[in-house]
């Protein structure tokens, strides 16, 4: 067999770096449900006409079809999901009747999308998204109570600081009204270029798409200037002196989510107020967000969301939500690819039992499952070598502990990182807390 070539775009770890992957999403997982998120999985496929809603993303759509089967076969018109969100309504539709809503859920999937491989975008990917989705009416606290959730989550993980940067399309909308526009989606979109186009061609666009004045397109710019870490923002919003009911409320609960994050923010993450974020699906309502990490601007957001009051609908209920989705594959390969995370080991085990020769294997098989029995992570050595050539096999595999079964019956086990070889208890022995699973270490 000719030695395969590697496909761009399927990112595939090896062990110590999936480590840090499974690392990053116990972490998360651990978070998410100290706040009572429930772990779901929908399936891989949806109908694509649920999927495809004629924009950008249908040109990325993988579509699932069987070698020679027809159009009349009975997995037709299926495609890989290309995000979380998109699943999870048909999810809450279909089961409606057996949650409890408002239902908070978290999930960690891979998604497809058919787009041109390059660092930070890949073709498979995995996302951890949590949504609170409620039954015709969701209170606005959820909105704070989802992002400073996700604050806290990602603080927790061993990546460079991130920054959340919140806006809120009735803010957006409010003020576009205001001034006197009246395509507001298209000045939004037109608006969400602006990480692509320098403002001057933004302010084209809005001229010549939305059908703004250049005194109009000038006060939009304005407001997307603003960026601040605290409520001040209210006050210099107020002072470009455009007045609008849907405007007061979007500030008002752009503030409240400011200020709830704030506590939960610290070194790791930082939160803002940053009046550019419009996010272009038309289907953001209120609160929205974009998640960048710093010296990886280059990636754009890794992680993003908001709140959404009619994604879901089933004719006789509507079904609100707020959540966020944030990048794992797209945050954690540069990461791993660039030597800033690293996992501690290429094993689980936290000690090799060694084996003096093939007769008393028994014994060292006895050892491992003592450890075992009490959660300690071990394996037997694989050959009865001369106990230096075990060591270098536990070094190989970044095993800190290697354990010898003496002539006597008596135990040692030795720490191949210090050289320090001491008695051990088989009963009573277990590795300090940092040795005893494997995880994510900041190489240098």
């Amino acid at each position: 067999m000719a030695r395969p070539t590697p496909i761009s775009g399927f990112p595939e770890l090896l062990p110590e770096q999936r480590v840090v992957e499974q690392h990053a999403i116990d972490t998360l997982r651990r978070t998410f449900e100290l706040h009572g998120f429930a772990g779901i999985e929908t399936r891989v496929v949806e109908p694509l006409d649920r999927l495809a809603k004629g924009g950008e993303i249908d040109k990325e759509i993988y579509v699932l079809r069987r070698l020679q089967a027809d159009d009349s076969a009975s997995d037709a018109g299926l495609a890989l999901h290309f995000d979380l969100t998109v699943p999870f309504a048909r999810y809450v539709l279909e089961n409606a009747g057996k949650l409890e809503f408002p239902f908070r859920r978290y999930q960690v999937q891979p998604v497809w999308r058919g787009e041109r491989p390059q660092v930070g975008r890949y073709r498979q990917f995995t996302q951890a998204d949590i949504d609170i989705v409620g039954r015709d009416e969701l209170p606005f606290h959820h909105d704070v109570e989802v992002m400073r959730v996700m604050v806290e989550a990602i603080s927790a993980l061993p990546v460079p600081p991130v920054s959340f940067q919140l806006n809120n399309r009735k803010l957006i909308q409010g003020f576009y009204r205001g001034l006197g526009l009246t395509d507001l989606t298209a000045a939004i979109r037109v608006i969400d270029k602006l990480d692509k186009l320098a403002p001057e061609a933004v302010a084209a666009l809005l001229v010549e798409q939305v059908g703004a004045s250049e005194e109009q397109a000038a006060r939009c710019l304005e407001l997307a200037t603003i960026r601040v870490g605290d409520t001040s923002f209210v006050e210099r919003v107020r002072a470009l002196g455009v007045t609008d009911e849907l405007l007061d409320e979007g500030l008002a609960e752009l503030a409240a989510v400011v200020e709830g994050c704030a506590s939960a923010a610290g070194e790791r993450v930082t939160v803002e107020a940053n009046l550019r974020i419009a996010r272009g699906l038309d289907y953001y309502t209120g609160t929205v967000v974009e998640i960048f990490m710093e010296g990886y601007e280059h990636l754009k957001s890794v992680g993003g969301g908001g709140r959404y009051d009619r994604l879901a609908d089933d004719g006789r209920n509507v079904y609100p939500g707020v959540g966020v989705s944030f990048g794992l594959t797209r945050t954690l390969v540069p990461l791993i690819a660039d030597g800033v995370l690293a996992g501690s080991r290429k094993v689980p085990s936290a000690v090799l039992v060694a084996v003096a020769d093939e007769e008393t294997r028994p014994a060292s098989d006895e050892v491992a499952r003592a450890l075992r029995s009490r959660g300690v992570p071990c394996e037997v050595a694989p050959t009865a070598a001369r106990f230096g050539k075990q060591i270098r096999v536990a070094e190989r595999r970044g095993i800190p502990f290697v354990w010898f079964v003496q002539d006597d019956g008596s135990h040692q086990v030795k720490d191949i990182r210090s050289g320090d070889q001491v008695a051990a208890d088989v009963a009573a022995w277990v590795p300090p807390a940092a040795d005893l699973r494997a995880g994510t270490v900041r190489p240098g």
